[in-house]
């Protein structure tokens, strides 16, 4: 099963696709990396062109690995109104282009995505990125943070869906 993590953002939205699969022996990962990165809008143009942005780059993952599940890390809480409204807006513009896809969705708190992840839903983003390097045997750690953030959504969600497909 493809799955696409994101963590979602204005500025900087993070994308990570792993596949989650049944090993067929010891020596198999479940868990594969197939690719991460971030989707970077600039400041300097205004916030409908960012969403497009964000839009436009969103049909493009949809399209070339075509996910049979999207994790989106959740607003569960925010410290900054500032910051919660973009982030509600880059949200809102990934979720359509998702449904309209007709993927699943499935939707993890920041908490619980650290929690599947690290064992403790208030790890830091090193930690978080050292176990999804451990967990899908990387060469080195993924960066930047927000990539990091997705491809952790996405095992989250692996393991969520392992539950579900019992």
């Amino acid at each position: 099963m493809i799955i696409l993590g994101i963590d979602p953002g204005t500025a900087t939205t993070g994308y990570g696709i792993i596949e989650s699969k049944i090993p067929k022996n010891k020596k198999e990962k479940a868990l594969a990396c197939i690719g991460y990165g971030i989707i970077k809008t600039s400041p300097k143009i205004e916030t409908a062109k960012r969403l497009m942005q964000i839009s436009s780059e969103m049909i493009k993952l949809l399209e070339k690995y075509e996910p049979q599940a999207v994790i989106v890390e959740s607003l569960f809480f925010f410290k900054n109104l500032k910051t919660a409204l973009p982030v509600s807006q880059a949200r809102g513009v990934i979720l359509l282009e998702i449904a309209k896809k007709n993927v699943p969705i499935y939707e993890f708190t920041p908490l619980q995505i650290k929690s599947s992840v690290c064992g403790y839903g208030r790890a830091e983003k090193l930690q978080v990125q050292k176990m999804v390097q451990l967990l899908l045997n990387l060469k080195e750690l993924p960066k930047p943070d927000d990539a990091a953030d997705a491809l952790a959504a996405a095992i989250c969600g692996s393991d969520a869906l392992k539950i579900i497909r019992r």
